[in-house]
């Protein structure tokens, strides 16, 4: 499932009238420039009691191509590790 940012602002300008939706549109951008920012740094990012995100680093090494048995280089990379929360996973399988 994905969701866009414009969604994202729609679905809290809904649930909090009180804020503009500039203003919402700021907090959001805000939110996901910090995100990227501590990723890129290889930090752990942590919303208590939703999610954390945690970039996680692979070893250059050589794999094997499955089609045709071809032994292929695998250069060094971080991939994300994201594990949502046990009351968040609750939520979402109930709806």
């Amino acid at each position: 499932m994905s969701i866009k940012k414009s969604q994202i602002i729609n679905k809290l300008s809904d649930n909090y009238p009180n804020f503009l939706k500039k203003d919402l549109k700021k907090l959001v951008d805000i939110f996901l420039s910090e995100l990227i920012a501590s990723l890129k740094r290889h930090q752990r990012v942590e919303l208590r009691d939703v999610f954390s995100l945690e970039p996680k680093f692979h070893k250059a090494r050589f794999a094997r191509n499955p089609k045709n048995n071809e032994k292929i280089y695998v250069k060094e990379k971080y991939s994300i590790l994201f594990k949502s929360s046990k009351m968040w996973s609750k939520k979402i399988n109930e709806e």
